[in-house]
């Protein structure tokens, strides 16, 4: 799957849960990476 075809939100969203769930640290930096990719760094409502 290309983290591509997700919207700026279901990406924002998918990283929130993923750190409240506490999933894989390399699932997260994948996540993590995108978003910085597609500068939406200030948009996160949860820090890791």
């Amino acid at each position: 799957m290309s983290l591509k075809l997700l919207s700026d939100e279901t990406l924002l969203q998918c990283y929130a849960e993923a750190v409240k769930l506490e999933l894989s640290p390399d699932f997260i930096s994948l996540l993590k990476k995108e978003i910085e990719k597609r500068s939406l760094g200030e948009k996160l409502s949860v820090k890791q």
